[in-house]
Parts: C-alpha cells; sequence; structure tokens
C-alpha cells in the first residue's frame, strides 16, 4: 500500500539546503536530517543528477531525446528504481533528470507491481493533461495529491484485498463515497462501523485519502473517506468514480458553516455527473446540540430547517435520505446501515 509521495527539485542536488521538497501526506524529513534525501538522490542514480548539476549545466551525456523533450517543454520519466532506505520501502523515477518523484510503500509492497501504473499516470498528467509545470507550489502540491489517490486507489483495489475480507459469491460488495467539508466527523464514522468504537481525532484532521474494507453480515463495504479541507476539495471527483453509494455529512453543531458546507454539496452535485447515485445525508454531532433525552422532539423541527436551507427538495435525480447522527453516542447508525443496504 502506497503511504507517501514526494518531489525533490533544485537546480544543485549537490547542495541539499537548496532543494525544495514536497511530500504528500506526511513530511518525509525526520528531525530535518538531510541523510535520507542524500540516499535517494544517489540510491537512484548513484549521483548522476549530483553531478549534472552541480554547476547547473546539463551533462554532456543527455540523451538526444531527452534534449528534444525539454525544448519542446515535454516530460521525460525514467524507469522507477526501487530502494531500501532506512528500513523504507521507495520507489523513484526522474523527471527530466532534474527532479526525482519517489513513492514509499509499505515494506512488504513489491515495487514493480507499481511500475506500469507510476509511470503511466505520471506521464498522462505531465505531458497530456499538462496539470504540472512545476513553478508554483501550490500546482506542485496538487500533482502529487491528485497521483497519491490514483496510485494509491490502483493499490488498493488491484494489488492487496485486506485478507480479512472473505468475498462469497452471495456477498454484496458497496463501494461508499463519504465526503463533507472538514471537521464534520467523516473519519470517525468510518472507524466506528469499522470497530464499534469511538475516536475523537477533532483536533487531528484527516489529511490524507483513506479505505475502510467493512465485513458485515449483509455484505462487505469499502468506505472512501475524503479529506475535507479546503485543499483537497478539488480531488473529491477521484473518489466518487464506480461509487455505489453517497454519503455526505454536516455538522450540525456548528451552523456558522453551514452556508460552506451547503456550497460545497451543491458545487459537487452539480459539477459532477453522479445522478442516479443513491446519497445519505447525515447531519452529525447531535449530541452537542441537545441532551438524548430531548432529541427526538427538538430534531424533528430542526430536520426541516436544515433541509429547506440545504434546499434539500431541489434533489430530484436521485433517491436521498436524512438521518441525524452521533457517531459519538451510535445515535441512529444502526438505522443508517440499515438504509445503506436496503437502498443498494
Amino acid at each position: 500500500m502506497l503511504s507517501n509521495i514526494f518531489l525533490l527539485k533544485g537546480k544543485n542536488f549537490h547542495d541539499l539546503n537548496s532543494l525544495d521538497i514536497y511530500s504528500y501526506p506526511d513530511d518525509i524529513l525526520k528531525n530535518g536530517d538531510n541523510d535520507f534525501i542524500r540516499k535517494v538522490i544517489f540510491g537512484h542514480d548513484h549521483g548522476a543528477i549530483v553531478e549534472n548539476y552541480r554547476n547547473d549545466t546539463m551533462n554532456e551525456h543527455h540523451s538526444s531525446n531527452q534534449k528534444k523533450n525539454l525544448e519542446l517543454n515535454q516530460f521525460d520519466l525514467d524507469c522507477p528504481v526501487p530502494q531500501v532506505i532506512d528500513g523504507q520501502n521507495i520507489y523513484t523515477s526522474c523527471i527530466n533528470s532534474k527532479m526525482i518523484i519517489g513513492l514509499i510503500l509499505e515494506k512488504d509492497d513489491n515495487p514493480y507491481d507499481y511500475k506500469e501504473i507510476f509511470q503511466d499516470l505520471s506521464n498522462e498528467m505531465l505531458n497530456n493533461e499538462r496539470c504540472c509545470q512545476f513553478e508554483d507550489e501550490m500546482e506542485i502540491e496538487n500533482f502529487l495529491i491528485t497521483l497519491f489517490i490514483d496510485i494509491r486507489r490502483y493499490g488498493d483495489e488491484f494489488v492487496e484485498r485486506p485478507a480479512e475480507i472473505s468475498f462469497k459469491p452471495t456477498g454484496i460488495f458497496i463501494k461508499v463515497f463519504l465526503f463533507g467539508i472538514d471537521d464534520v466527523g467523516k473519519t470517525s464514522f468510518a472507524h466506528r462501523i469499522k470497530t464499534g468504537e469511538f475516536i475523537d481525532n477533532s483536533f487531528t484532521p484527516t489529511r490524507k485519502f483513506n479505505i475502510e474494507y467493512i465485513q458485515k453480515q449483509k455484505g462487505y463495504l469499502a468506505i472512501w473517506d475524503m479529506p475535507g479541507q479546503r485543499a483537497f476539495r478539488e480531488k473529491w471527483f477521484k473518489g466518487i468514480q464506480d461509487a455505489n453509494i453517497i454519503i455526505y455529512m454536516i455538522d450540525v453543531a456548528n451552523q456558522l458553516r453551514f452556508e460552506e458546507s451547503k456550497r460545497e454539496f451543491w458545487n459537487f452535485i452539480n459539477k459532477h455527473d453522479s445522478s442516479g447515485i443513491p446519497l445519505i445525508i447525515l447531519g452529525n454531532k447531535t449530541d452537542l446540540v441537545k441532551k438524548p433525552e430531548e432529541q427526538d422532539s427538538t430534531l424533528i423541527r430542526t430536520k426541516q430547517e436544515i433541509m429547506d436551507f440545504f434546499e434539500l427538495d431541489k434533489i430530484n435525480d436521485r433517491e436521498y435520505f436524512f438521518f441525524f447522527t452521533s457517531v459519538k453516542t451510535n445515535y441512529n447508525m444502526n438505522e443508517v446501515m440499515n438504509t445503506l443496504f436496503n437502498t443498494i
């Protein structure tokens, strides 16, 4: 499974302090130690990149094809190189002999399982879609996030199905696309369904796309949990492909962000073709609104107010359901699960 992706960029790879280092979702530098970066560079091509740009000049051994690509503003990616560095499973490729892009995989992964998808996706994004010219920091970060999501999805779907799931011919397999703005409780929701336990991570927002595979009596779920921070919302469409059902989550205890949540919901529904895919809307964190014994009577009125504010009556291209939930107290979670399976 892919756990991290990084890019090393700079005019002089001999001077590690001058390098721009980008990584997602975690910082690959530990305590500012450049030794890891040095090993990545020299492990990739035994230091040729360092020599190429020691004086910011092109190495005389560049192939004519590389020079032509540079002149045409095309990106040339070399064959990925597997490395084991400080116990980490690394798979690196070089872009135009100027930048190194790398994957960090789980220890037991075979890097060659990812060779074709790594090369094809990188080449498509850089030369066909031309989504990145490596001139703007945000552009680079979006490139890495998109590549991470696509390779991670490939790994989860085609390379390594979790061993604890035994697919039965009669079992229902459901892909659930779970999204919403940040700090509404999406990751806690997925964790509650998988383990039956509540984790309070409100102070550590999810910064990476995640898949939870869950076996239930009625079938199997693959919950695609997407980060909700603004920088990640353009990548939401990556998760909806082949989804059987959509879950959109709202924090009912934070009315100050209702307008933002409504805007992002309708932007997504109107922008991406998902018509016909059943939708479950969850008004989460009811435990912060009223005491449990007061919830039922109060929430009946609140439900209509929220449905009016979010203009849910305009949803006319699919079946949809609305539930109040509290992931923390497990309020209505069984009803959500029953509706999920019954709808499919």
